[in-house]
């Protein structure tokens, strides 16, 4: 006999009975797509948040491309 997804679940996760669930809650945000980065610890290390991190990044872009016109 084949097994199923259903046949593993635990007797305590019956989702029939949770209530306040949304079915594709999030499915336009999955359809737009992520770019999910991970960085090396000791770059990491160097930005305190995410913010710093699109800070820098955004002006060693904008140092690049000026940088690439005078070339």
């Amino acid at each position: 006999m084949k097994k199923t997804a259903q046949d593993e679940l635990r007797p305590e996760y019956d989702f029939a009975s949770m209530t306040g669930g949304v079915r594709g809650k999030y499915s336009e945000r999955y359809r737009q797509g992520v770019n999910i980065v991970r960085l090396e610890d000791d770059v990491a290390a160097a930005f305190p948040d995410a913010k710093s991190v699109n800070n820098a990044l955004r002006t060693l872009n904008k140092a690049s491309k000026s940088t690439a016109k005078h070339v």
